[in-house]
Formats: structure tokens, sequence, C-alpha cells
């Protein structure tokens, strides 16, 4: 790319995605044409590191810049904050190290900030929280320490947050619950947050589809608030992961990594059919909440590796729309209810690890599922289980007891 010279000067689209690009990108890229808005070398292979220029050496009207899965290295250069015009970001999927410059707080219109799989360090600058227009924000993936600054609850246009895989501690802050009624995705999966899950997280985010806080450090129960998810019982909207349209067929298509079924799975433009609770691996307490049956739109539901005591109720079967269910490793009790059977949705289902008694309702849809699913609970039985239940004993003497008698009785 060093020695290309591209043209005319009154480009405003270039996208040079998957274009098999190498090397690095010369300063004089980025006067081929002052007119330009849309920039888009995604999934090349660019190295070196990002150019440090000068107010005025960028496009003044750029608008859309995506350099993500390269293998672009070093850090960011304070000068990205000289490009105000610019409402999207998107350097995912790099090898980015150091700290994420404040100056970003420059670009005033910035609606999508995607700096996630990359090596950075450091504290989330408080600056991010002036970037009032951002519906976007991906640092997953990186190196990134401290607390969740409280800037951020400036963000209140923001629809999705994802702070996964991190070294974020201290407690999820009470106003995320309070400022972010349009979020839609919450992703806080394995960091090392700790405390209680407060009521007043859960009590605002009437628009969220997924929440994620699996593998940290959860205390208490699962608050009841949970019930007020309400975007979690109703019907989908196809269309509403397409953030960035502006009218242009060059959009910013978000991104999600789900864990379910034992599988990593990545959805784009399949998104809109994820709506999750992901729990896992934490050391929450307190009874299965019942307000959980109420969320009809659930997909994906995973409580396991917790503390969690209890019964599962009857009306878990009002979850029509359920996938995935995961509740091993916890210390749930009594009979797995019958009205299982009636999910036929159901993929996966794993009950292992808990203290479930009594016969398995092995009719219907649950009938689909081998014994890996029902293992280490010492007082279940029936099939898929080798363990007999003592009725089925009973059953299968008198069963025998009777054919005896009719053999008896046809011989004479």
């Amino acid at each position: 790319m060093g020695s290309c010279q591209i043209g005319p000067a009154f480009l405003i689209y270039l996208d040079l995605s998957n274009a098999s690009i190498s090397s690095s990108i010369p300063n004089w890229f980025w006067n081929i044409s002052s007119n330009l808005e849309y920039v888009i070398l995604s999934h090349n292979q660019l190295q070196g590191h990002l150019p440090n220029l000068n107010i005025g050496e960028f496009p003044p009207n750029l608008h859309f810049l995506s350099l993500s899965s390269n293998l672009i290295t070093e850090t960011m250069p304070n000068s990205i904050g000289h490009v105000s015009s610019l409402e999207v970001i998107d350097f995912s999927s790099n090898n980015l190290i150091g700290s994420i410059p404040s100056t970003i707080n420059n670009c005033s219109h910035l609606m999508v900030l995607d700096l996630g799989n990359n090596s950075l360090s450091g504290r989330i600058p408080k600056s991010l929280g002036q970037l009032q227009l951002l519906k976007s924000l991906h640092l997953n993936c990186n190196k990134l320490s401290g607390e969740i600054p409280s800037s951020l609850q400036n963000l209140t246009s923001l629809d999705v947050l994802d702070l996964s895989y991190n070294n974020l501690s201290g407690q999820i802050p009470a106003w995320i619950g309070t400022t972010f009624a349009n979020l839609v995705i919450l992703n806080l999966r394995s960091n090392m947050f700790s405390g209680r899950l407060l009521p007043s997280m859960l009590s605002n985010l009437s628009s969220l589809h997924v929440l994620d806080l699996a593998q940290n450090n959860m205390t208490g129960e699962i608050p009841v608030t949970l019930v007020e998810l309400k975007a979690m019982a109703q019907d989908r909207d196809m269309g509403m992961y397409s953030l960035y349209a502006n009218g242009s067929s060059y959009k910013y298509e978000e991104r999600l990594i789900v864990i379910t079924k034992g599988l990593i799975l990545e959805y784009t433009r399949a998104l809109s059919l994820v709506v999750s609770i992901d729990i896992p691996d934490n050391n929450l307490s307190g009874e299965f909440p019942k307000g959980m049956t109420k969320l009809f739109g659930l997909v994906f539901l995973n409580l396991s590796m917790n503390h969690i005591t209890g019964q599962i109720l009857e009306s878990i079967s009002k979850l029509r729309q359920l996938s995935s269910l995961d509740l091993s490793s916890n210390n749930l009790f009594g009979s797995i209810p019958s009205s299982m059977s009636s999910l036929s949705f159901l993929g996966y289902l794993n009950l292992s690890n808990n203290n479930f008694s009594g016969k398995i309702p092995f009719i219907g849809h649950m009938s689909t599922f081998i014994d890996l699913a029902f293992t280490r609970n010492p007082n279940l039985c029936g099939a898929p289980l080798v363990i007999k239940c003592q009725d089925e004993d009973l059953d299968k003497r008198q069963s025998a007891s009777i054919e005896d008698k009719i053999d008896g009785g046809y011989v004479d």
C-alpha cells in the first residue's frame, strides 16, 4: 500500500475490506480525497501503527472509519480526537496496546466506539462520558482495570455496553439500571466485579435483551426486579441491531459472542434472535426467582455454578421460546416439573449436580435428553438414568405376577 496512489479527489466511499492488503497505512492515504466520508479497511493484513496526524491532515468530513481485523500494533494516537466528525470508530480485533486516549472525547458526534479484542490496558477514561450521542461501546477482550467510571452514566443514549473479558473490579454501579433505559445488551462477563446484585440495577432496563454477568464474584440473591426486564417478555424486534444507518449502505453491524449449549457462538445478523440471561460462575444465593418464569421471550438461561436453592416452578413451561437451560451446580431440590416436557424448542438442558429427587419426567420433549443432563443428583431416578425408581420395581413385580397367573391359567 505504501507505493499505491488512489483517486480521484471526489472519492466519498472507500471500501477495501477483504482485499489481502498488507504493510502499514502511509500518511498520504488520508489525503487522497478531502471528501472522504467512509473508509473501510477491515479484514486485511495491515501492520504497523496508526498514523499520528495533525489537525487538518484527516479528511474533514470522515464519518465512518473501520480498521477492524488487521494486525495493527502500538498505541492509539491522541490525534484520533482531531477527527471530530467521526460517528463510527471500529478498531476491533487488532494488537493495539497502551491506554485509550482521553482526547477521544473530542469526537462529539461518535455513535459507535468498538475497541474490542485488543490488548489495551489502564483505566476506562472518564472523558468517554462526554460522548453523549454514543449508542454502542465495545471495550471487550482487553486488559482494562479499575472500576466503571461514574461519568459513563451520562451516556443515556447507549444501546450496547460490552466490557466483558477485562480486569475490571468493584461493584456494578446501581445507576446502570436507572440511566440506561434504552440498553439492549449489557455484557460484563469475565471480570472481577463483586458485591450484591442491587435491585435498582435491573429496575429500569425495560429494553434489555441480553444480560451477561457470568464469571464474576457477585453475591446475594437475584433481585425480584428481574421481572421488570419487560423486553424479555415481548416479541423480538428483528431490525433493532443495525445501529448505524443514516440512509447509508455502510452500516455498523453489532456482534455478540454467546456461550450456550457448550458452544461459543458469534451472532451478527441473527443477533435479534438472542434473548438471554447469563449469570453462571458467581456466588449468588437465595431461591430460584419466581419472576423468571414471566420472561416469556427468554431463549437462553444460565444460572449454573452458584448457590441457588429452592425448586423449579411448574410455571417454567411458560418459557416456550427457551432453547438452552443450564441450572447445574447449584443447591436446587424437589422434583423436576413434568410441565418441562412441553418445552419443544429446548435443545440443551443441564440440571446436573443439584439435589433434585424423585422420578425424572421422561415424557414428551424431556425424553430427548441423555443422562448427562441429570447426573449427580443422588435422589433422582428413572430413565435416562440407570437408577430405577422403587415404583418401577414394584410395577415390574406386579406385572410379572399377573403374567405368571395368566400363563398358569392358560396352561390349565
